[in-house]
């Protein structure tokens, strides 16, 4: 019943109209194929080759038949049939994974043929894909002997090897040209699409990045233990990378900030999403530069925020966040221009690495190449806040962090966040937030109010009807 049914949609999907696209892609492949001397394919959104190359399918040349007849004993009659065939699912993953990540994608089967496969678009949708092949990656010897093996005997070595007389072995070069070549074809014909095959490579990359942190954390928090809270102090320094006109450490920062958000929230897609909306928020607060109005920022802003509203992934939403930075890094106010831009950097970049020590006005100073007097004087100006009140954010941020994920004691925390004692520790946390340390713990910190989606949508509908 359930082979019936399939059947039954693939007749309907392979009764479809052809996309012009793929017509057009069939027509530029067959001068492809001719000028190289490779073999080529054509399939269309539900990963089918177009009803218009069947007969081309069917022929000698598609060594994928030999797997249907030796190995799943399945002969081709139909287009559908084509479904049926063991190295269907290979080449269906293969064009996913180059839609993934929009560009050409080269695998080899278990027999030792080589194919490359280049997505094809229309309006950022996907329309269908190229397929290349022609070429061995192994020795002939090799893939006739395994041949032989799956045909059971039936078909002699001779034949075989007669048969992939047609299939020269490929360099990497070559077989890596060959895909490029296909690829700017694709390229070629994705109408209204022309910067898509960009975008999913720069998404791709980003998710690798992100993978990366996300396995460096679940080694750092192991599976029972608690999970990190959101990460206050990654914002700021953000901001911070961005104010100083450090774009490169502002990327890097964002990823350790969503890398945190997916770990502690796996399958929260809406947690993320709020916080996505927040952070954006935050971002466009600090967008200060004489030339942005409140009326500029705020259309900035509902840009970007409608944007992730109707993002409909992981993938799309980190994009956007990682547009945000690098559309806000060059209109954030910054020390670039300013007089003393070079020693504010230095000072400010000093006290990231080491504001959870004891460090003095004077020993900054002397890092940023100026008296202490001037320097305190410069900074307040450009930072809106004296050094001291500054240090002290910073500081009782960290503890924050720490009163909730670990279990150290207050004079622990206090020595690890640079102040004098616990005593001192105490007075300030309770001047930043509100509650001693002790209650502030106890009460869990502010995760729970983190949590509260009804927040971040108050915020939102204030936002988009302002």
């Amino acid at each position: 019943m359930i082979k019936e049914k399939q059947e039954s949609e693939t007749t309907t999907i392979a009764q479809s109209k052809t996309d012009p696209i793929l017509l057009k892609a069939y027509k530029m492949l067959t001068v492809y194929a001719k000028a190289t001397g490779t073999m080529i394919s054509v399939h269309d959104h539900n990963y089918l080759p177009i009803p218009e190359l069947f007969e081309e399918i069917i022929g000698e040349k598609n060594i994928c038949l030999y797997c249907g007849a030796y190995k799943m004993k399945h002969a081709i009659h139909k287009l559908q049939d084509l479904t049926f065939n063991p190295c269907n699912d290979m080449h269906i993953n293969a064009f996913k994974e180059a839609n993934r990540f929009g560009g050409s994608y080269i695998y080899m089967c278990e027999l030792g043929f080589m194919f490359w496969t280049s997505p094809v678009y229309a309006d950022d949708r996907f329309v269908g894909a190229l397929l290349g092949s022609g070429l061995l990656g192994i020795d002939s010897q090799e893939t006739s002997t395994q041949m032989y093996l799956m045909g059971n005997g039936e078909v002699p070595i001779s034949v075989l090897q007669e048969k992939l007389s047609s299939f020269p072995r490929g360099d990497a070069e070559q077989i890596k040209a060959l895909a490029e070549l296909m690829l700017i074809f694709a390229k070629s014909l994705s109408v209204g699409s022309e910067n898509y095959y960009e975008t999913l490579k720069r998404r791709s990359a980003q998710q690798g990045t992100l993978s990366a942190k996300i396995k460096e954390l679940k080694a750092q928090y192991p599976a029972g233990s608690p999970a990190p809270g959101y990460p206050l102090d990654k914002e700021r320094m953000l901001l911070a990378a961005l104010r100083r006109g450090d774009h490169e450490t502002g990327r890097r920062i964002l990823n350790e900030l969503l890398a945190i958000l997916l770990f502690s929230n796996p399958d929260h897609f809406k947690y993320i999403q709020f916080r996505a909306i927040e952070l954006v928020v935050l971002l466009s607060r600090t967008n200060i530069t004489p030339g942005n109005t409140e009326k500029v920022i705020l259309e900035t802003n509902n840009h970007y925020l409608k944007r992730i509203q109707h993002a409909q992934n992981i993938e799309e939403l980190t994009d956007i966040l990682h547009l945000v930075v690098e559309h806000l890094a060059g209109q954030i106010f910054s020390f670039q221009g300013i007089r003393h831009a070079s020693a504010l950097r230095k000072a400010e970049r000093y006290i990231w690495e080491h504001y959870t020590h004891k460090i003095s006005l004077q020993e900054i100073a002397d890092v940023s190449g100026l008296s202490a007097p001037y320097f305190s004087t410069i900074f307040k100006e450009e930072m809106g806040e004296n050094l001291s009140s500054y240090l002290n954010r910073l500081r009782v941020e960290k503890a924050s962090r720490m009163l909730v994920e670990t279990d150290l004691s207050l004079s622990e925390i206090a020595g690890a966040c640079g102040f004098e004692d616990q005593s001192w520790f105490s007075k300030i946390f309770k001047t930043y937030i509100g509650v001693s340390p002790g209650k502030y713990r106890g009460q869990g910190g502010d995760r729970a109010q983190e949590l509260s989606e009804d927040r971040f949508a108050v915020n939102y509908r204030r936002l988009t009807k302002e």
